[in-house]
């Protein structure tokens, strides 16, 4: 059995927590446009939409810019609270732990990333590049929604 660990970040985002969760619920298909050099594909492999049990997988850049790979089902979606859960099914990450399951949960003007984990062996390092990644993909997505006259959401991205 490996050693169990928790690393949580927080950031502040002006635009309201319920912006950043609508991207990553709603709009998760966007994240590469968003976040260009970052995260580099999304796909939904099953369930269709962002839903408990869907199957999506994600291709981003590690903190040495190589590209990763990301398998995840989604565990919980909570539209109250403004939190997801995904679970790695199957990644690069999983050379490295046992278990990794990653929340994001979002309240008034701060989104927090929490990830639980279990390394295989106590020299795995803590995943603070993966952390630093989802810190920087909220700052990069904080967007602001409008409205067009088709009723259609636009992203705007603000910069940094």
């Amino acid at each position: 059995m490996g050693v169990k660990g928790k690393l949580i970040g927080s950031i502040e985002v002006k635009c309201g927590g319920h912006l950043v969760h609508d991207i990553f619920h709603n709009y998760t298909h966007h994240i590469p446009n968003i976040c260009r050099g970052k995260i580099n594909h999304f796909e939904i492999h099953e369930g269709g939409a962002i839903k408990v049990g869907s199957v999506v997988g994600w291709k981003y850049n590690d903190g040495d810019g190589k590209e990763k790979n990301l398998k995840q089902v989604i565990e919980a979606v909570d539209s109250q609270n403004k939190s997801i859960s995904w679970k790695v099914i199957g990644a690069d990450l999983l050379e490295l732990y046992n278990s990794f399951t990653t929340i994001a949960s979002c309240d008034h003007q701060w989104t927090t990333w929490t990830f639980v984990y279990e390394k295989k062996t106590e020299e795995t390092p803590e995943p603070l590049v993966l952390l630093g990644i989802a810190l920087d993909l909220t700052k990069i997505s904080k967007v602001t929604f409008t409205r067009t006259r088709t009723s259609i959401y636009t992203l705007i991205c603000l910069s940094v």
